[in-house]
């Protein structure tokens, strides 16, 4: 995800490359993302500190506490903190690192081909430019949306984990393809389009789903047979109740 934000801001022309620097211990992948990206790296949160106004926390929630304790010592008031771990509440970043500039942000896989959706959440100590600026950086690798914290678990629940929703049912769509015969090669080829070409028009149109299922769904057709069935193993039920727990489930791992 980290790598896919310097790829979103360099491609955006949002920061240019030279003004990146990103921290890892890794020698062959500092070494990756210099040769391919063109920016900075280092293997010291001193250094890193010096350069940069802002800190992206690109990290696992599992290791927070530990690079937390490691930043607290250099972070200052001059630095604007932005933490995409999930299920890690703000308040947590404020015990390990202090009452610093603080912007929480719950993005997804897609961000990984600029695709993604992320919503972000400010502390108190955040100004309106900080919000802006969060914004702007999310906003290259896809679509960007502010939200209060207490919704956060919820949207985890829903574009965080959305991925891998979508992703079961384009798996069994392409199985049902070959259930009827279609190679699966050519099922898959022709679902990943379908699915794909349904979020551009719905994304490009703006129309409600339900005005661009009724465009292809005639009076006893084929479409409507499929969604009778749809309805009957209770796909739309199912795919609520899945939200809300892994909504639910994202509280407890912050809790």
């Amino acid at each position: 995800m980290g790598e896919a934000l310097i790829r979103g801001m360099i491609n955006s022309d949002l920061v240019p490359s030279g003004h990146i620097m990103a921290a890892e211990p890794d020698a062959k992948r500092r070494d990756f993302l210099a040769a391919t990206y063109g920016i900075k790296v280092t293997d010291a949160a001193q250094t890193l500190c010096e350069f940069s106004s802002v800190l992206i926390l690109a990290i696992k929630p599992q290791i927070m506490q530990p690079v937390l304790a490691q930043y607290k010592p250099l972070v200052s008031e001059s630095h604007l903190v932005i933490s995409i771990a999930a299920g890690v509440p703000i308040a947590a970043i404020e015990q390990g690192i202090g009452e610093q500039r603080i912007i929480r942000v719950m993005p997804n896989t897609p961000a990984l081909v600029l695709a993604g959706a992320s919503a972000l959440s400010p502390n108190g100590q955040a100004s309106a430019e900080d919000l802006k600026l969060g914004l702007e950086i999310f906003s290259a690798i896809g679509t960007c949306v502010y939200l209060p914290e207490n919704l956060l678990d919820a949207v985890t629940g829903l574009s965080g984990s959305g991925p891998g929703y979508v992703f079961t049912f384009i798996e069994a769509m392409i199985d049902g393809g070959v259930l009827a015969g279609i190679p699966r090669p050519v099922a898959q080829q022709l679902v990943l389009q379908t699915v794909y070409g349904s979020a551009k028009l719905a994304l490009e149109t703006g129309e409600p789903p339900a005005i661009l299922k009724a465009m292809v769904t005639s009076p006893g057709g084929t479409t409507i047979a499929g969604i009778h069935e749809l309805e009957e193993a209770g796909l739309r039920g199912t795919v609520m109740s899945a939200v809300d727990r892994a909504s639910r489930r994202s509280k407890e791992l912050g809790a």
